[in-house]
């Protein structure tokens, strides 16, 4: 598997957030090492779809392995080039290996239907059936904060599907990407079905989205971005996810200790940049006091510090730049009449797990996806105002809700805006199998394996006339 060496000589550096080390670099390419690259994927995605179900299956399950056996190679550079702790890289890359088996098995589930021409009235002589076919080259481009699973979630199902993909990692975390592709290279995918290109997406991020060539953009970011690539695709298939600003609601029958755990690791797992992070915690006023000082105590204790040592939760921010911007969120929501219960402290790329209450409406992290550790605590009469406030922003990827009433959980479920709704857990939960993805300004279409190879793939139809 070829990554793409640029002409000229500039080059990435990959920086550690925890002390701005160099740990890499990779090329920035421009928008001829772009079309070379493209022109690459055309010849892949012919041989893509001559590949047999039995083959992809054989290299899906093969590059699962190596990672496996390589499984701290791996986290170490996730952990190295990112924000997550070795214990979090580690279930990353456990998660990576999944996708990929689940990929390799869902390849053997890509079937079609007979159709029954007869039911229309002259056409009892015809028989026929649809069947799946590739789509041709995908583009991918992921971002920083899933930098191996998330490319798994695009590569797998592409290759299970026969496609041909080209995969821009963020920029800040693109060796683990590139460790993927090691892995298909020694399991003996054919070149150029998979490419990896690295570079500054202001260079070839226009390119990449709008080329003919390329058939489907599979994009997971921030909703800023996905709205412009959306009005530069042109007619291609597109499947985005695009951030949450994940609520869940806590009634006064609830578990509140399992509450508590759940949402306090939800809210500050991966230092909060995770698009299923807990953002806003609804809790009914009976129970608020109860569970903030819960929440509170246990936040408090939440060791942050050196990403590689065993006993750390929580390591920086991917840059100090993000790092200011929730700073700023913070002070703002503040100096609006929030109170701050604990945290709101920065050092460089680190800030402290922060828990606020009385959150104005108007402050913007009430309604934008913070994207880092800092959750808002809100008391609420009762359930339909918590589903009132829970869909009052323009994001629906996934919630969760808290209790043993089964009446009051359908209600939720019919009612909460969201692409998934988690009963007795957090926001934070997925497996990699299951559909994923949103509503309003949370994406289009959904990913998880099967899923996404719905997406990556199309029916032809054929008919026989036996007359």
């Amino acid at each position: 598997m070829k990554v793409q060496e640029a002409n000229n000589f500039t080059r990435i550096e990959v920086l550690n957030p925890q002390d701005n080390s160099i740990i890499g670099t990779v090329p920035s390419a421009t928008k001829e090492d772009l079309h070379r690259i493209i022109e690459g994927a055309r010849e892949g995605a012919k041989t893509a779809a001559k590949m047999t179900v039995h083959f992809r299956m054989e290299v899906l399950n093969k590059a699962a392995n190596y990672i496996a056996e390589n499984h701290e190679k791996y986290a170490i550079m996730i952990s190295r080039e990112g924000s997550k702790t070795i214990r979090e890289a580690r279930s990353e890359v456990k998660r990576c290996i999944q996708t990929l088996k689940i990929s390799a098995e869902e390849a053997r589930r890509i079937n079609g239907e007979t159709i029954p021409f007869s039911q229309s009235e002259g056409n009892e002589n015809r028989v026929g059936y649809y069947y799946k076919v590739p789509i041709g080259i995908i583009a991918a481009i992921t971002p920083f904060n899933d930098p191996l699973n998330l490319v798994a979630h695009k590569v797998g199902p592409a290759i299970a599907s026969g496609n041909a993909i080209i995969v821009k990692p963020s920029s800040a975390t693109p060796l683990s990407a590139i460790l993927l592709a090691e892995a298909f290279e020694n399991a003996g995918l054919p070149e150029k079905v998979l490419s990896i290109i690295t570079g500054n997406g202001n260079v070839i991020g226009d390119l990449l989205v709008s080329h003919p060539a390329i058939r489907m953009v599979s994009f997971t970011g921030g909703l800023e971005t996905g709205e412009k690539i959306a009005h530069k695709v042109g007619l291609k298939k597109l499947s985005m996810e695009l951030g949450s600003n994940s609520p869940v609601i806590v009634l006064k029958d609830a578990d509140l200790e399992a509450a508590v755990k759940a949402s306090v690791s939800g809210a500050f797992y991966a230092a909060g940049q995770n698009c299923l992070g807990v953002q806003r915690v609804f809790i009914e006023e009976e129970v608020f006091d109860t569970f903030s000082d819960s929440f509170v105590e246990m936040t408090k204790r939440y060791k942050v510090g050196d990403k590689m040592l065993e006993a750390t939760d929580m390591g920086p921010l991917i840059n100090e730049k993000e790092a200011i911007r929730i700073e700023t969120w913070v002070n703002e929501a503040v100096s609006k009449g929030a109170k701050l219960l604990t945290g709101g402290m920065r050092d460089g790329a680190f800030y402290s797990p922060t828990v606020l209450t009385e959150v104005p409406s108007n402050s913007v992290i009430a309604y934008e996806e913070v994207f880092g550790p800092v959750v808002l605590l809100y008391s609420i009469a009762d359930l339909d105002e918590a589903i009132e406030k829970s869909n009052d922003v323009n994001y629906g990827l996934q919630a969760g809700i808290f209790t043993k009433d089964l009446e009051k959980a359908f209600a939720a479920i019919h009612k909460m805006d969201v692409g998934g709704l988690m009963i007795n857990d957090s926001s934070d939960f997925r497996i990699d199998s299951m559909p994923f993805g949103g509503v309003k300004g949370s994406g289009l279409g959904r990913e998880g394996v099967k899923f996404a190879i719905q997406e990556m793939t199309e029916p032809k139809v054929v008919c026989f006339n036996l007359k």
